[in-house]
């Protein structure tokens, strides 16, 4: 059969509509996001709702182009943005196998507990999937398990700078810190900060002293026994690194005995447990973020809409959880976008490596462990409420990353052993 030209042309422009549509719908595919969170067990309440909520506040202000500068575009590289949410109380590899191999995600972005960043780490590489760690602080993800990293990343700050940090804030405000009392979970996180806690005293107290050291298994949920240690050990100095729902439990069983009255406390994670506990959280309690975070985050554009929209949208305000996942999502969308409009999954990881991004906390540096770790300030304050009732702090220090942070190539331990060299602390 023949056609005239007119008719040929036709089906010819009906050809290339078709084709340009099947491309168009092609580059347009969403990219598929699997967020780790705690969905279950007793951190869920204080770190796991928070991260969700963060992420899917930023996944529907980002697939409509309403976050601030430099996130003004939408999706990633105008892909819009597809979540699934994985329980991170599950089998840590289990979930992250089947979010890559059976539900095909391009990238994977959450994690809270060192377990299982330390579990996920070595698969993260082997399946070649561009992952980013949000909170875990162990720092033997980089240290020992991926020495050669390609495919993770972790956009929140190690342990030690929350550790020297800790130790300084001591030193400065002149408090007691002769005998050191500690209650850590007994795991990586507990135990990284607790050591180099003690150390970093060392080094700026030469006097200090362990008078009591316990280490009560996660999630134990009762501290009776261990609450009753630290007391008869007379502390003049109490450290924790307790989070999530084990921090919630110590400090509702502890206050009523008094500790917190006689003794400073210092809760590295305490941000948190602010929000979390509320009206009946101790005044006077020192309290760190892991980070710029939450009270101690920079008044720019960024955060100010962070703060704003969250609380317009679920009626609180955003704790450090909300902020660190923020904070590694929108690295991801700044790495994607750095590598280019076509950018695939390989060109992503290249470009996230030694990146510097904004963040509702401020710029974000990949300085450290080859250039796939964060690198950030650190803040104290001591908790105290206004006239209202509404907690905040005060007699805030903040620590720049150069001050706590080890420099590329040495590990925290040596660097802490050697007393800081080269740290430049305002």
């Amino acid at each position: 059969m023949k056609y005239s030209k007119p008719i040929i042309a036709a089906l010819a422009g009906i050809a290339l509509a078709a084709v340009t549509t099947v491309s168009q719908a092609q580059e347009k595919a969403p990219i598929k996001i699997a967020f780790p969170v705690y969905l279950s067990s007793g951190s869920a309440g204080p770190f796991g709702e928070p991260e969700k909520q963060a992420a899917d506040l930023l996944i529907e202000a980002l697939n409509s182009g309403t976050v601030p500068a430099p996130y003004a575009t939408k999706g990633i590289n105008g892909r819009l943005i597809q979540a699934i949410y994985v329980d991170e109380a599950a089998d840590a590899v289990t979930e992250y196998r089947n979010a890559v191999e059976r539900e095909k995600v391009d990238s994977v972005v959450g994690y809270s507990s060192s377990a299982n960043c330390k579990a996920i780490a070595p698969v993260v590489e082997e399946l070649k999937t561009p992952t980013v760690m949000v909170d875990c602080g162990t720092t033997q993800i980089f240290e020992d398990i991926v020495k050669n990293p390609k495919y993770l990343f972790r956009t929140g700050v190690i342990s030690t700078a929350d550790s020297i940090g800790a130790a300084l804030y001591v030193k400065d405000k002149n408090i007691d810190g002769t005998r050191i009392a500690g209650i850590n979970q007994n795991y990586a996180f507990g135990q990284d900060m607790w050591n180099d806690f003690i150390a970093a005293l060392k080094v700026v107290i030469p006097e200090s002293n362990v008078v009591t050291a316990q280490y009560p298994k996660l999630a134990a949920g009762q501290y009776g026994a261990e609450v009753s240690a630290l007391m008869t050990s007379r502390p003049s100095i109490v450290f924790s690194s307790f989070w999530g729902g084990d921090l919630d439990a110590f400090v509702l069983q502890a206050a009523p005995r008094g500790i917190f009255a006689r003794t400073p406390v210092i809760l590295t994670c305490g941000e948190a447990g602010v929000l979390s506990i509320g009206k009946n959280f101790p005044e006077g309690v020192i309290i760190g973020a892991r980070g710029p975070f939450g009270f101690f985050a920079p008044d720019t554009e960024l955060a100010r809409w962070f703060k704003v929209e969250f609380k317009k949208k679920y009626g609180k305000e955003p704790s450090y959880p909300a902020w660190k996942m923020a904070q590694g999502f929108l690295g991801l969308k700044a790495a994607w976008e750095k590598a280019g409009p076509d950018a695939d999954k390989e060109a992503t990881v290249v470009a996230f490596e030694h990146l510097e991004f904004d963040s509702p906390a401020g710029v974000v540096k990949m300085s450290i462990g080859k250039g796939h770790q964060a690198i950030q300030a650190i803040a104290y304050g001591k908790v105290k409420r206004d006239a209202n009732g509404v907690p905040g702090v005060e007699e805030v220090r903040v620590y720049s990353p150069a001050c706590v942070n080890p420099p590329e190539g040495t590990t925290a331990g040596e660097w802490i052993k050697a007393g800081f060299p080269g740290a430049q602390c305002d």
